[in-house]
């Protein structure tokens, strides 16, 4: 392994938007820790992937709702590559349902994986980040259209994006930015699971570009804010939606 290049954390990276933004950032020429919690055969099939086109990657195993894991996954990230400079929190769960039909069971993996997961990976790189890193925090653009069944979901993005800019403030003097990528309606194979292709079609509608989001729109979306063209921004949401909200 090289110590050239930067080093990203991407959680919940193994397929759909996480992969995509992996995939971009070893483009550009960072090291990538692919992260997973379940799926080991996809995430060692995107480090292989990475690997032949010429960048350097490993996988490591952690729910991010552990805290004990997120240090052993910034442990493991130091021991292959020397340090972390970015850090992507993708991981992230969804269970539809109108407030009064949501479970405990629902709620509390909600809240674990989506708003612990992104405070234990934050506390962990508030410490361990090194000096000009990047974090971005992924939430989702119905925080602006509060569509009905959304609730639990939303709320947990709401509070990433309201850590992100309390962070991004608390670590002042680190030249260390800290912003959110809001995603709309985007055509991975976990969003186009169980709907109708009218449902698909009037989601697609409902932005003025007329189109469901890729994730490789969303990877670009991180990649700027993490590159040198976004170290200007910091604190902010970005809502990568084609003009939806």
């Amino acid at each position: 392994m090289t110590q050239d290049r930067k080093v990203a954390i991407v959680t919940g990276s193994s397929r759909g938007i996480g992969a995509a933004i992996a995939t971009r950032l070893a483009k550009d020429g960072l090291a990538i820790v692919v992260n997973y919690a379940g799926n080991a055969a996809s995430a060692e099939e995107l480090v292989a992937k990475i690997r032949q086109t010429g960048g350097e990657a490993i996988a490591v195993k952690a729910d991010v709702s552990d805290s004990a894991a997120v240090s052993t996954l910034f442990d493991e990230t130091e021991k292959a590559f020397g340090g972390v400079d970015v850090l992507v929190n993708n991981a992230g769960i969804m269970t539809l349902g109108r407030i009064a039909d949501v479970d405990d069971a629902a709620f509390t993996r909600q809240v674990d994986i989506n708003f612990r997961g992104t405070f234990n990976t934050l506390r962990e790189a508030g410490k361990r980040l090194r000096d000009g890193g990047r974090i971005v925090n992924l939430s989702t653009s119905v925080v602006g259209l509060k569509f009905e069944n959304y609730g639990v979901y939303a709320a947990t993005k709401a509070a990433v994006e309201t850590l992100t800019a309390i962070v991004a403030k608390e670590l002042r003097g680190r030249n260390t930015t800290v912003n959110a990528v809001a995603p709309g309606p985007t055509g991975t194979d976990l969003f186009l699971e169980g709907k109708s292709p009218e449902l698909i079609e009037k989601l697609a509608k409902m932005n003025p570009l007329e189109r469901l989001g890729t994730p490789d729109d969303i990877a670009a979306a991180v990649a700027f804010l993490v590159g040198p063209d976004g170290s200007w921004i910091n604190g902010q949401t970005l809502r990568a939606n084609g003009g939806m909200v």
